[in-house]
C-alpha cells in the first residue's frame, strides 16, 4: 500500500516537473515577427543618366535588389547593404548574369560601384556619397527597371 502510494506521489511530482519546465522552456522560446519595410524605385533613364540619389534605412540591414528590363538587356541583381551615417555604404551580394560575380565592398566616394542590374553590366547602383546612391545608365540608350529596398 505505501509503495503504491509512494510511486503515485512521485509520479505526480515528476509530472508537475515537466509541466513547469515545459512552460519555462516555452516562455523563454518566442518569436517576434515583424512586417517589413520596403521601397519601390522605378526608373528610365537615358543614355549616361543618373537617377536621383535613394537613402537606404541607417544601421540595420536593408536588402536592395534590382531588376533591368530592356529587351535584350534583361537582368537582376542584389546586395545587402549597411548604411553607416555619415561614414559609408557597405554591401555584399550577387551581379546580374553574363558573369554572375559576387560583389563586396564598403564606401562613401561617388562612383563606386556596387551592383549590375542588365545583363551586358551597363546599368549599376553606385555610390552617391557616404549616405546615398544612384542608378546608373552607361548605354547608348534609355533603360528601365526597379529597384526595391527591404528592411
Amino acid at each position: 500500500m505505501k509503495h503504491s502510494r509512494f510511486s503515485r506521489i512521485t509520479t505526480l511530482l515528476f509530472a508537475g516537473f515537466v509541466t513547469v519546465a515545459v512552460l519555462n522552456i516555452g516562455v523563454h522560446a518566442t518569436q517576434s515577427i515583424t512586417t517589413p519595410n520596403a521601397s519601390k524605385v522605378s526608373y528610365t533613364l537615358a543614355a549616361g543618366a543618373s537617377s536621383a540619389a535613394v537613402n537606404p534605412a541607417e544601421s540595420v540591414p536593408v536588402l536592395v535588389m534590382g531588376v533591368q528590363n530592356n529587351l535584350g538587356y534583361r537582368g537582376v541583381g542584389q546586395v545587402a547593404m549597411l548604411h553607416v551615417p555619415s561614414s559609408f555604404l557597405e554591401w555584399s551580394g550577387i551581379e546580374s548574369p553574363a558573369s554572375a560575380a559576387i560583389t563586396s565592398g564598403f564606401s562613401g566616394t561617388a562612383g563606386t560601384h556596387i551592383v549590375y542590374l542588365d545583363y551586358s553590366h551597363l546599368v549599376d547602383i553606385q555610390v552617391a556619397s557616404t549616405d546615398t546612391f544612384i542608378i546608373h545608365n552607361a548605354n547608348t540608350i534609355a533603360m528601365s527597371g526597379v529597384v526595391t529596398l527591404i528592411w
